[in-house]
């Protein structure tokens, strides 16, 4: 495993996000932008929905392994591991949820970020 060490800005690591996301087959991934957004918590999120627990736990492994990988980082926290259904990496400037469907539709963030740019990311894009 080749450990790229650079500092990612928020975009560079978003799709490094993606693409450990999709690497694991995650549904639904969606980056919000947050950076015109007022007393956001972060520049970015990246969300992705996975069906079931074995599903999270592999996608927030993919997605620590690519982040890794390409700048070196791992995430300041995480939270969510043990009960599989809503894990959080948190990055400083980009925050990661990994859910497991119902929990994403419970909890609505798209909804709740309202004012945020969505762009959804398909497996063909980079």
């Amino acid at each position: 495993m080749k450990v790229i060490k650079k500092e990612a800005n928020g975009l560079q690591l978003t799709k490094l996000i993606a693409k450990g996301m999709l690497d694991k087959k995650a549904q639904d991934v969606k980056i919000l932008d947050l950076r015109k957004v007022p007393q956001a918590i972060a520049d970015f999120f990246v969300i992705c929905s996975g069906s079931s627990a074995p599903q999270v736990d592999a996608i927030t492994d993919s997605v620590e392994d690519a982040v890794y990988i390409g700048t070196g980082e791992n995430p300041y926290h995480k939270e969510g591991k043990t009960n599989k259904e809503w894990i959080l990496l948190d990055y400083i400037n980009v925050v990661v949820h990994i859910f497991k469907q119902e929990k994403r539709d419970y909890y609505a963030i798209e909804e709740l970020w309202g004012d945020a740019k969505i762009t959804s990311v398909k497996d063909d894009q980079e």
